[in-house]
């Protein structure tokens, strides 16, 4: 009994540490410096990394969902988004941009398993660095450092825009959907996957909703979340889809990841040992916002939005007054 105590006691007190941390050291959205920055720390201290593997993002548990190795479960993601996006059809040699790629995790597959040549962007040097050192020379994936508001490609470059859990990072959701769709080439298929928040338009957040969507934004430099139906008006918005934006709602596939992300550091103690008390710290100050983007997603506060669009030929002009008729009549909601 008394060691019942002392272990919960324990607990209690590691919980208190880590949110006084979390409260004290919040990363707060400033510019794109600040996510660049962050990115870099995260890459630089390779704590991330040792926990979550090369792929920073979530993982696809099946539908309905079941248990799965954590990593496994990332690497299927990105074979799963692959088959989702219809990409699984396309040809060797097929040319893909990977905007917020990461150390690169979703760009090696995409180019070692499919035979894509792949170029890989993010805002962050380090991360760069990082993803160029992971990946081996018959590898056919680059990367450079890039802004994703203001792509540095020409017009028409890829065959394919790929994109995973970047676009809260982006305070321009319509410059951020209009760059991608510009670099793609006519008939070329964007393919993204994004954290998003549910549709506060006809359903507002309440009070403690807007304090926990806060503390997201507040605490991994997210200036806003989109919702997954504001971000398809966005891409329609455009003009430059044809057809209309497909999404799909991959929350359930998806949830069992936050709690995973904890466990980890339970059942891999070494990374005590590897990163010692700093690390261990680091690692705890984590924890409170790992636990709120479940509660937030479990409870339908935010969604796992899927999108799929592909180029038009030519633009099409859409005036100010028929644009959110026209924008509604071209999104179609996937069920898988």
């Amino acid at each position: 009994m008394n060691l019942l105590l002392l272990g919960f006691g324990l607990f209690l007190l590691l919980l208190l540490l880590s949110l006084a941390i979390y409260l004290l050291t919040a990363r707060k959205y400033e510019s794109a410096s600040s996510v660049a920055q962050s990115y870099d720390s995260w890459t630089q201290d390779g704590i991330l990394e040792f926990y979550w593997g090369e792929h920073i993002h979530l993982g696809h548990y099946g539908s309905p969902p079941r248990r799965k190795n954590f990593k496994k479960a990332k690497h299927d993601f990105v074979h799963e988004m692959v088959r989702w996006g219809g990409l699984d059809a396309l040809a060797p040699g097929t040319t893909v941009l990977d905007v917020g790629c990461g150390i690169g995790g979703s760009s090696r597959i995409l180019a070692r398993d499919y035979n894509f040549a792949v170029t890989g962007i993010t805002i962050s040097p380090q991360q760069v660095q990082r993803a160029q050192a992971l990946t081996p020379a018959n590898v056919n994936a680059q990367f450079k450092v890039d802004d994703a508001l203001n792509l540095s490609f020409p017009d028409a470059s890829f065959d394919v825009v790929w994109s995973i859990e970047a676009g809260p990072h982006m305070p321009d959701k319509a410059r951020y959907a209009q760059e991608m769709l510009r670099v793609l080439k006519p008939g070329g298929i964007l393919v993204v996957a994004d954290w998003n928040q549910r549709d506060d338009r006809h359903n507002p957040l309440n009070s403690w909703e807007r304090l926990v969507m806060q503390q997201l934004l507040d605490q991994w430099a997210h200036p806003a979340f989109a919702s997954i139906e504001g971000f398809a008006e966005e891409l329609a918005a455009t003009g430059l889809v044809a057809g209309g934006v497909t999404t799909a709602d991959w929350t359930q596939q998806t949830l069992p990841s936050w709690i995973d992300s904890i466990w980890q550091g339970i059942v891999r103690p070494a990374g005590l040992v590897k990163f010692g008390s700093v690390g261990f710290i680091k690692s705890l100050r984590e924890v409170p916002t790992l636990l709120l983007m479940r509660l937030a997603f479990g409870a339908g506060l935010c969604r796992f939005g899927m999108f799929r669009a592909v180029r038009a030929a030519s633009p099409s002009p859409i005036t100010s007054d028929a644009a959110s008729d026209q924008n509604s009549d071209n999104i179609k909601t996937a069920t898988i």
